[in-house]
């Protein structure tokens, strides 16, 4: 038996996690340090969305408590003997746990985040690969049409699809998936055009495989190493253009426990009367989060792109 079938032989007896840990992308992540930070603050915003949607009621964060025995605007720190009265990062104008509100924040943050980075993988692929492999009129008509929403930025973009739509956390989420398509179908379209190139895509076609066949069996894996760091920096970018609608009033409305209202509440209510504690905290958290991403992106993009591992070597 030669050594490359030993060692095959070898890599299929190992168990999951040995195999996973045996992949070249997980070693050279877990070799990383920024990107391990990244990972281990993103699995830590993780665990306190998921912690504060199971156990926190949304109803009773986002209704006011004044007229209590709570006082409104309190420092962070214990505000009465009870443990009931002890708030970690104080409350708000209207006597709400920031700490708790902001736990939820992250929940909000990472569901709507997770929608609009997905939604526009898949349609901003799906176009960048049909433009790349049928070229010609397809090409220009998908490609022209994505300069067009490319051409303006992001976030001005993405107040006038609001303006159009209306307010609300959905309806910026659509429109932040229509801002993020574009980019998706740029940078798939350069990856598919280089794989396409290959001779065994043509040997393959020569076979009689079906245009389906190539384009999901050889095209689109080949091309999953942009797309999966486009997909990790866009996510630190739809959770801060989220804050951001949500901030300027097009986005969360109300009482809701997002990062962006409560930014802009704890600039309205607190911090020009010195109560700095209602806009730090969901602002603390929302910049750890987006740090996370791009600390982890960059590194999915050395691990995956042997250039920059050669350029930082």
């Amino acid at each position: 038996m030669s050594t490359d079938d030993t060692t095959e032989t070898e890599t299929r007896t190992r168990g999951p996690v040995a195999r996973l840990r045996a992949s070249p992308l997980v070693s050279e992540l877990l070799s990383n340090r920024l990107a391990l930070t990244g990972l281990t603050i993103i699995f830590g915003i993780v665990v306190l969305a998921v912690v504060a949607r199971t156990t926190l009621s949304y109803d009773a964060l986002t209704a006011s408590r004044l007229g209590t025995t709570i006082p409104d605007r309190a420092p962070p720190g214990w505000v009465g003997p009870a443990p009931a009265d002890q708030y970690l990062f104080g409350t708000d104008a209207s006597a709400r746990d920031i700490f708790r509100r902001s736990a939820y924040g992250a929940w909000l943050a990472m569901k709507f985040g997770t929608v609009a980075v997905g939604v526009s993988t898949v349609a901003g692929v799906t176009l960048g690969v049909l433009a790349a492999y049928y070229g010609d009129v397809a090409d220009n008509v998908v490609m022209r049409t994505m300069d067009v929403l490319l051409a303006f930025p992001s976030l001005l973009l993405a107040l006038a699809i609001v303006a159009v739509f209306g307010t609300g956390l959905w309806k910026a989420t659509i429109a932040l998936i229509m801002v993020y398509t574009p980019r998706f179908a740029r940078v798939v379209r350069g990856a598919a055009l280089t794989v396409l190139e290959d001779e065994y895509i043509e040997a393959t076609q020569a076979l009689g495989a079906s245009d389906p066949r190539v384009l999901v069996r050889h095209v689109l894996p080949n091309t999953l190493a942009p797309i999966t760091v486009q997909s990790t920096l866009n996510f630190g970018l739809a959770i801060i253009d989220l804050a951001a609608l949500s901030f300027l009033g097009f986005g969360a409305s109300g009482a809701a426990p997002s990062w962006g209202l409560m930014l802009s509440q704890g600039v309205d209510n607190g911090l020009l009367t010195g109560k700095w504690w209602m806009s730090f905290f969901p602002g603390l958290l929302l910049a750890l989060t987006v740090l996370g991403f791009n600390l982890l992106g960059d590194g999915m993009r050395d691990a995956l792109d042997p250039r920059m591992r050669d350029a930082v070597d």
